[in-house]
């Protein structure tokens, strides 16, 4: 993470953090414990400069005030958070037991629901602190609580969304035939960060038979005219994530390759027309999938349809068959159906959208029609 750079203010984070307390009473847990990382950024706004392995975790339960437990040689850091006046900082030294001091502050027979991402040797340590507890993990136990995002947060997507449309805007004008795909992807990395971008998570250049690899690595592969070019690129803008994918052609694309390309056009609109608010999340993965097995190429179609996204590239909701999620406007995931044909290219769409009131909006508006490059 690279901090938030987002103007939220301690009131926003208090609001997150008293929602996150109740949601985890109505999930049965005594209290949730948040380490480093996009669930602490943002309920609190604090992000360590380095995690290591002293014990730093947001302790929330109902009716109890939000604690931030943190070594003291960086409670000063913590102190400066835009959540901090909305907490209370209890650091312990150097020496100390942070299990300890942690314990105080817990149900002794409780389950709570903990970050993914924290280390097991932090986990085992209030196992052995407080025997009598249980733990889930957060995405287990509130997969969507960062799901939903306030009209703050839908303006810095749709912000980050944009920075990705002019990325792609200035990608298409470069040359791509006789430069190798590390070349492009480099171009795309620099382009994302002169429209705005902190961090660039993923820059896929798939070309000719890379295409039908979903997530290729970039590598020395010089792209020859005649290629189909999978492009797919994101990282964060302001602490918020952009996520887009195009398919390029290097000169004239034969009709089997317009073909194909037509069809995940066409899928890719029919996941957008299935978002609208009380829709189950797999219908999206379901109308996009229809479409391409309709057509044949059902065994193609080798990914889900699409991640939500937010303060990270890839978290819940997920469109895939089996997620029976309602969509509730405000919640924002990718719509991105893809073919991919062994040996031979793959093409993919994708766009960010939010869930409206009515529908759903698109947060990238370049076209999805099949882009001549050189």
């Amino acid at each position: 993470m690279t901090g938030t750079a987002a103007p939220f203010a301690a009131d926003d984070y208090r609001a997150r953090m008293e929602r996150a307390a109740r949601s985890a009473a109505e999930a049965g847990l005594a209290g949730l414990l948040v380490a480093p990382g996009p669930d602490l950024v943002w309920l609190t706004g604090y992000a360590p400069t380095a995690v290591t392995e002293r014990l730093t975790l947001l302790v929330l339960a109902p009716a109890q005030d939000p604690v931030l437990v943190v070594p003291t040689l960086e409670a000063p850091d913590a102190a400066k958070a835009a959540g901090a006046s909305a907490l209370t900082l209890r650091d312990w030294t150097d020496g100390k037991d942070p299990y300890a001091a942690t314990a105080a502050l817990l149900d002794a027979g409780g389950r709570f629901g903990i970050s993914d991402n924290a280390w097991a040797m932090h986990l085992l340590g209030l196992q052995k602190a407080l025997p009598g507890t249980s733990y889930a993990s957060l995405t287990e136990a509130l997969p969507m609580l960062r799901a939903v995002k306030d009209t703050a947060e839908l303006e810095l997507l749709a912000a980050a969304g944009a920075a990705a449309d002019a990325t792609f805007e200035e990608i298409r004008k470069v040359p791509f035939g006789g430069r190798r795909e590390s070349e492009v992807a480099a171009d795309l990395a620099g382009l994302l960060r002169r429209f705005g971008h902190s961090q660039v998570d993923f820059t896929i250049v798939a070309s000719g038979p890379n295409g039908a690899n979903p997530h290729h690595e970039v590598g020395d592969r010089v792209i020859e005219r005649g290629d189909m070019v999978v492009l797919d690129f994101g990282g964060l803008r302001h602490g918020y994530g952009s996520d887009t994918s195009r398919t390029v052609h290097v000169g004239e694309p034969t009709d089997e390759e317009r073909r194909v390309h037509d069809l995940v056009r066409a899928a890719q609109e029919a996941g957008f027309c299935a978002v609208r608010p009380g829709v189950p999340c797999q219908e999206v993965d379901r109308a996009a999938r229809a479409v391409i097995a309709d057509a044949g190429y059902g065994e193609y179609f080798i990914h889900r349809t699409g991640h939500g996204i937010g303060v990270t590239t890839h978290e819940p909701p997920y469109m895939i068959e089996g997620e029976e999620q309602p969509l509730v406007p405000g919640m924002c995931f990718s719509v991105e159906p893809g073919v991919y044909l062994p040996g031979r290219f793959g093409v993919r769409i994708e766009d960010i959208v939010t869930v409206t009131e009515d529908g759903g909006r698109r947060l990238n508006d370049t076209t999805r029609e099949m882009v001549i490059v050189d």
